[in-house]
């Protein structure tokens, strides 16, 4: 169970089935509340926190272009450090809130830790980003794009339309592991201290994590270990979301193929990207839809497939659905099975 290591004091906590119990109420409660509330506003939302620590901290770590030299562990161990001590802040605070829900009654406690976990979940925002991209490209090229330049880091403006199409999709992908099935995998082994970290180091990883100059500054090196890290924490989860697609896809639905010959295609097809986590959602997406997902000039994935049609980018946003609610129900299911047996 993710409480053990909390240590509540004697006498005071909870036991095993209530402190389940809590957590699975807890992540069913947190993907409710994104689907109703969407995201809190950015003075209270934790990512942002951690969004402006690794701003001010990447300022420090990462040398100015101009000034780069061919130092590899100065940048290296001062990234590393910078990572390790916000790493520390954000699960020094999760443990709090986790350590404060004990003391609860049980209703209260999956109210304070579903609240908590809400935050580093964010389902709601990334269809409602993706099914904008499209509206915007049915009004012109010119809006798609610029819309999809609020969702991807990648040079939007040679784009075609089913360019930009194919991104929002690749997007809606990959992201679906960073900001759902992982940090509901992470909150199921390690509870929210877990999620929290997970997010750190994948927000560490978008604003660090690239092979030379980003905005002026060189992150070879400096951002190396917050590329490392997510990899590393997100590889099984990105699998476990390419499973979950497959699974999700329905058989009266003409168009998507059938889940067991996705599971044969996937491996060769994720190894296309240069990526070792990101291609397998993405992979499994083009594969289901039966479309060609390609970022020009790195990688193609489904190469015989159609075109993407906005039918498919709807649809992409529907099986993304499916395996938000699929992964809370088995991360529920998981935390409570062991009390269900009697054990603690």
């Amino acid at each position: 169970m993710p409480w053990l290591w909390l240590f509540p004091l004697p006498g005071e906590g909870w036991g095993g089935g209530s402190a389940a119990l809590a957590h699975a109420v807890a992540l069913v409660l947190a993907l409710a509340i994104d689907r109703v509330l969407g995201e809190p506003r950015a003075r209270w939302h934790p990512v942002v926190w951690m969004g402006r620590y690794l701003a001010w901290a990447g300022r420090l770590v990462a040398p100015p272009i101009d000034a780069a030299s061919s130092r590899r562990f100065g940048p290296f161990a001062a990234g590393a450090l910078a990572w390790c001590a916000g790493g520390a802040a954000v699960v020094l605070a999760a443990t709090a809130l986790s350590a404060a829900a004990a003391r609860l009654p049980d209703w209260a406690a999956a109210l304070l830790l579903g609240l908590a976990l809400k935050p580093l979940l964010a389902w709601r925002m990334l269809r409602d980003e993706v099914l904008a991209v499209e509206a915007a490209l049915a009004c012109s090229l010119a809006e798609g794009r610029n819309r999809l330049a609020h969702l991807v880091s990648r040079d939007v403006r040679a784009l075609d339309t089913v360019a930009v199409r194919e991104s929002a999709i690749e997007s809606l992908a990959e992201n679906l592991n960073d900001s759902v099935v992982a940090p509901l995998f992470w909150f199921l082994l390690l509870g929210l201290p877990g999620a929290a970290l997970y997010r750190f180091a994948n927000t560490a990883d978008a604003m660090w994590g690239y092979r030379g100059e980003r905005s002026g500054r060189d992150w070879e090196w400096a951002g190396k270990w917050a590329a490392r890290v997510d990899d590393v924490l997100s590889w099984l989860p990105a699998r476990l979301t390419a499973l979950l697609l497959a699974l999700s896809c329905s058989p009266f639905r003409v168009r998507q193929r059938d889940g067991a010959k996705v599971l044969q295609s996937l491996p060769g097809e994720a190894r296309r990207t240069p990526s070792p986590n990101s291609g397998w959602p993405m992979a499994a997406i083009a594969l289901l839809l039966g479309v060609r997902l390609a970022k020009p000039g790195v990688y193609v994935l489904n190469a015989g497939g159609r075109q993407a049609t906005p039918a498919d980018t709807r649809r992409a946003a529907t099986l993304g659905a499916r395996v938000a609610w699929m992964a809370a129900a088995l991360a529920a299911i998981a935390l409570l099975l062991p009390s269900a047996w009697g054990h603690p």
